[in-house]
């Protein structure tokens, strides 16, 4: 029997900077939309362009990642999976969303060049968060050796992120 294959792959422009957040048990969430551009000539010629935005979600370290190298105009590469999630809304009805859970992503821009973003991005009525926890989830205490060999030295200090995430509660959860 043939498996199934649900797997995405695009290149895009940050329009905004990544949102971070934590669930309620303690895995970090990165959210962004991405800009597609597309062009073409029709048949008598004339130049077209259209712009598709994907909403991104990005779970445990890939979305720590995403949030700390990814700024608004980054060009990006990311492979995934759509996922359709529903949520009835304040006035009682069923909405719907699509989702392309990364699973991967390359960052196309070098450093310091960012590339157009389209001017509109689009406003979709989406279910608010409403954050449980302000802070992230405590850090697990450092387990490291006492010995000073190249596997145990202590990590690079790097610039903080630069937006601090939110925790999801439950009901933030698709699943």
């Amino acid at each position: 029997m043939a498996k199934d294959l649900n797997k995405v792959q695009l290149t895009g422009h940050l329009g905004a900077d990544p949102e971070m957040r934590y669930t309620a048990q303690g895995s970090p969430v990165t959210t962004f939309r991405v800009a597609s551009n597309r062009t073409w000539r029709d048949k008598d010629g004339h130049s077209h362009e259209e712009t598709e935005w994907f909403r991104i979600v990005a779970w445990d370290k890939l979305g720590e990642i995403c949030n700390q190298y990814l700024t608004k105009g980054t060009r990006v590469y990311i492979e995934g999976r759509l996922q359709t999630r529903k949520w009835v809304d304040r006035d009682g009805q069923e909405r719907y969303t699509t989702e392309v859970i990364a699973q991967d992503m390359i960052i196309l821009s070098s450093k310091g060049e960012r590339g157009p973003v389209p001017d509109a991005e689009p406003v979709y009525d989406e279910p608010v968060d409403e954050p449980v926890r302000r802070t992230p989830p405590p850090s697990p205490p450092n387990p490291r050796p006492a010995n000073n060999s190249p596997s145990t030295r202590a990590p690079v200090n790097r610039a903080p992120s630069r937006n601090q995430p939110q925790p999801l509660d439950d009901e933030d959860i698709p699943f």
